[in-house]
Formats: structure tokens, C-alpha cells, sequence
């Protein structure tokens, strides 16, 4: 019962999006990851699908219960007669009535009505599953596309300081060489590694752009105005052992979830398909009445019982067992492979975030380093016993260190995304 009221407020959530859509960031909005996860599940179109197959499956598990009910119609019918010329009876033209209201009531069907339902209603079951294994690939892709704005917005910091410092670089060189202590060509090469630097920070800027496009498509949300962010890269240990996330994974994968249910469909298919061989019995009730004209009208009414043994039917109620049992061991295949996909996603995602934990370690150590050779570096060049390239070279490598490490971790933050969604944590 927990899971239908769970359930049922997401699809509620999803139906209401629409009048929490246009106005859901406003421009200077200060976002979190949190809110962006949230206006994903809001907006995203993938997600509204989903709803809808939903709905679509419990349409069906009306019609099949359907056949529990009596059904009632109506039949009604006139006609325009010429009698034949040689007619004793009459000769001239007249009008017939007629009037019939029929029931009939499914008595006993041997359970192919309710298995029928069942069938719909494991089918559902499978759409509630493929609804939460799209919801967690939206988030996955809110979080992949936010943490890769994160990496944007810090690589672009990191370029602007290697353009400043490159900028005052360039002063320096420039006054040195007005002053005597240095040559041209150390105003030249200062000159040339600041337009890089420039290009490297336009590059940076674009790239920033594209990522905000990126997280904008993942939310849902392609208009969205301006709005900034308000978290920087960080490292957050997450622990978690191999064993454990394969056993979660195995446990909470909705993909896993959704086949399931749709093997016990399939094996209810062929339960329902063998039921073909066996009789229908329905009862049937009718009333009605037929008139000539302004003539009194003739009634009748008749109530009964029937037996239908369907005795062949051309063997296509074996056809369809068969069609069933061979779809079975298709899905059972399929599901197969699902659980070493499974596998491979876990250990692929665990093992890459153990790795980007080892660079960021390492990455940290780096960048104090080349911290330090740059300062080394100036000094020198300052008390004029140092070289111009030693300075390039020591800014170019603190670029790089920093660049490094950021990278590591945003693929340390991406690669625990991956994990989490390969273990059905969709959160």
C-alpha cells in the first residue's frame, strides 16, 4: 500500500508540473543541487512519458475487469417496406419497428478474466519501475551536467588567473627591459603566452556556456533564464564497499524491477493462453418488441444459459501458448543480460571513483608544488639570476596542476553519481 501512495504522488507531482514550470527559475536565482534535481522532476518531458504509460495501464486493467460485469445493449430498428406486387397480404407500402434489449453476464470463465487482470496489473507494476528508472537517469544527468558546469566555472577561474598573472607578468618583463635588466625577447615571449592565455580563457568561457545549456536541457528546462550556482567542487569521501553496492544494485534496480514484472506477465500470458482450450459459461437475458405501423406491437422475452467448448479453432490457442513460452525465454534472456550489464556498470563506476580519489589526493600535493616553483621562479627572475622560460614554465605547469584537479574532481563527484544510479539510489 506504501508503494501505490508513493507512486501515485509522483504521478500527481508530475501532472501538476505545469503550473510550476514557467516561472520555476527566476532570473538571479541562486540554485543548489538539490533545487536543480527537484525542477528535473518537475519539468522533464521524459519523466511526463512515463506518467502517461502509466494511466495507459491502468485504462487496461479497466477493460479487463470489464468482463466481471454485465453487459447491456440496445437495438433498435426501422425499416421502409414495398410488399411484392403479387402479395396477398397487403400492397401498399409500411414501416416495421423493432425494439430489443439484450443482457449477458459472464458466469464462470475457468479465471481467464481475472487472469487477464492480474496481467495488467503486473504490467502496470513494470511501468511504476521503468517511471523510477527514468527518474533516476534524470537526476543522474542533473548531477553529471551540474557538476560539469562546477568544473566549467572553476576552469574558467583558473584560466582568468593564468591570464592575469601572465598580464602582470608582461608588465614586469616590460619594465625590466625599459630598465636594462632584460632583453627584447622576454617582452616578446611574455607577450605571446598572455594572447594564449587569452585564447585559453575564451575557450574556457565557451565551454562554461555550453555547460549551462547542458544542465539547462537535463533540467527540463531550455528557456531558463540566468541564474547562478552556488557550489564549487568539493570532495565528500563516500563509502562503500564493491560486495555492498553489487548487493543494492541487484536489490533496487528499478530496470531489474521492471522485467520482473514483466516475466511474471509473460508466464501469466501463457497460463491465460492455455485457458483457451477450456468452455465459457454466460447467461443472457432478452426483451423487446416489433409493430406494423399504428398496429399493436408483437413482445417477447426470452432468459437463458450458454456453453461455449471451443472444439478447434484451426490450433491457434496452441500458436499463441507457444508464441508466449517463446517470448518468455526472450525476456528471460534479456534479463539475463540486464544483470551483467549490471555487473559491469557497479564495478566500472567503483572502480573509477577509487581512482579520481587517488588523482585528487595526488593532484593536491601537485598544485602546492607548482605553487611554490612558481614563487621560486619569480624570486629569481627578480634578483636577475633566474630565466624568463623558468617563469612560463612554472605558471604553465600551475595551470596544468590546477586543471588537473579540478578535473579529478569533478570526475570523483561524477563517477559516485554513476555509482549511486547503478545502484538504484535515485536520490
Amino acid at each position: 500500500m506504501n508503494k501505490k501512495i508513493f507512486y501515485g504522488l509522483i504521478i500527481f507531482l508530475l501532472l501538476t508540473s505545469t503550473s510550476y514550470g514557467a516561472d520555476q527559475i527566476k532570473k538571479g536565482d541562486v540554485l543548489n543541487l538539490r533545487q536543480c534535481i527537484d525542477i528535473a522532476l518537475q519539468q522533464h518531458p521524459n519523466l511526463n512519458a512515463a506518467a502517461g504509460t502509466i494511466r495507459l495501464s491502468e485504462s487496461k486493467i479497466g477493460q479487463a475487469r470489464a468482463n466481471y460485469y454485465p453487459q447491456l445493449t440496445l437495438q433498435s430498428g426501422y425499416q421502409r417496406i414495398g410488399p411484392s406486387s403479387t402479395s396477398l397480404l397487403r400492397s401498399d407500402p409500411y414501416n416495421q419497428y423493432s425494439n430489443t434489449l439484450n443482457l449477458s453476464q459472464n458466469i464462470f470463465d475457468f479465471g481467464k478474466t481475472a487472469t487477464s487482470v492480474e496481467i495488467q496489473s503486473l504490467s502496470k507494476e513494470s511501468s511504476q519501475a521503468d517511471l523510477q528508472d527514468i527518474r533516476g537517469l534524470v537526476i543522474f544527468n542533473v548531477k553529471q551536467f551540474y557538476f560539469g558546469f562546477l568544473q566549467g566555472r572553476m576552469s574558467r577561474n583558473v584560466a582568468q588567473e593564468t591570464a592575469n598573472n601572465f598580464q602582470k607578468h608582461y608588465e614586469m618583463s616590460k619594465a625590466f627591459f625599459e630598465a636594462g635588466k632584460s632583453s627584447k625577447i622576454d617582452v616578446t615571449s611574455a607577450e605571446v603566452n598572455l594572447s594564449n592565455a587569452r585564447i585559453n580563457l575564451l575557450k574556457a568561457e565557451n565551454t562554461l556556456r555550453i555547460a549551462t545549456v547542458n544542465l539547462n536541457n537535463a533540467m527540463g528546462m531550455t528557456n531558463a533564464p540566468e541564474y547562478e550556482i552556488k557550489d564549487d567542487l568539493t570532495y565528500k569521501p563516500y563509502e562503500v564497499s564493491l560486495t555492498d553496492a553489487l548487493q543494492n544494485a541487484y536489490k533496487n534496480r528499478p530496470d531489474l524491477l521492471s522485467l520482473a514484472k514483466k516475466r511474471e506477465g509473460l508466464e501469466k500470458i501463457i497460463d491465460l493462453n492455455k485457458k483457451g482450450y477450456l468452455p465459457v459459461l454466460s447467461g443472457n437475458a432478452a426483451y423487446g418488441y416489433t409493430g406494423i405501423d399504428d398496429t399493436s406491437m408483437d413482445k417477447a422475452w426470452n432468459v437463458g444459459v450458454t456453453l461455449t467448448f471451443p472444439l478447434f479453432t484451426g490450433l491457434s490457442t496452441k500458436y499463441q501458448v507457444q508464441e508466449a513460452q517463446a517470448n518468455l525465454e526472450i525476456l528471460r534472456a534479456n534479463e539475463d543480460n540486464l544483470k551483467q550489464k549490471v555487473y559491469l556498470e557497479v564495478e566500472s563506476a567503483y572502480l573509477s571513483m577509487k581512482e579520481a580519489q587517488q588523482r585528487i589526493s595526488a593532484g593536491i600535493t601537485v598544485v602546492r608544488q607548482a605553487e611554490e616553483n612558481v614563487e621560486l621562479a619569480k624570486g629569481r627572475y627578480t634578483a636577475g639570476v633566474g630565466s624568463y622560460i623558468e617563469i612560463t614554465d612554472a605558471m604553465i605547469s600551475l595551470n596544468n596542476a590546477k586543471m588537473t584537479h579540478i578535473t579529478a574532481l569533478s570526475d570523483y563527484s561524477v563517477t559516485q553519481a554513476s555509482l549511486q544510479k547503478a545502484m538504484g539510489a535515485n536520490k
